[in-house]
């Protein structure tokens, strides 16, 4: 059965920073391009950054770039997303998500709707 499993999310004060890791397991992440995506309570979800297969091509939202980097190592079937400077804003439950094919879908802010295996998430809390 395939199935995606956050881990790594926390309490953090602002400013600093959390590495979240997105493990699969019953199929192979190797063919297939991988997103992060963030609900906050009482908004949509929205998308954080998607990686590609081969990890050659990566996106990131408007918002994000320089704070969050997110990296895969299909050895150990497993995506990242490094966090800093993180603020109040932040707070969330942070999800990563499947693809069914080796490209993410934008060059920007992926849609949920492009994925198709979830994660059951992490919450993220950024609080002094």
């Amino acid at each position: 059965q395939l199935q995606l499993a956050e881990s790594g999310g926390g309490l953090v004060q602002p400013g600093g920073s959390l590495r979240l890791s997105c493990a699969a397991s019953g199929f192979t992440l190797d063919y297939k391009a991988i997103g992060w995506f963030r609900q906050a309570p009482g908004k949509e979800r929205e998308g954080i950054s998607c990686i590609s297969s081969s990890g050659g091509t990566i996106n990131y939202a408007d918002s994000e770039p320089g704070r969050f980097t997110i990296s895969r190592d299909n050895a150990k079937n497993t995506v990242y997303l490094q966090m800093n400077s993180l603020r109040p804003e932040d707070t969330a439950v942070y999800y990563c998500a499947a693809r069914t094919g080796a490209m993410c879908v934008t060059q920007r802010r992926e849609a949920a709707r492009h994925f198709a295996s979830w994660g059951q998430g992490t919450q993220v809390t950024v609080s002094s």
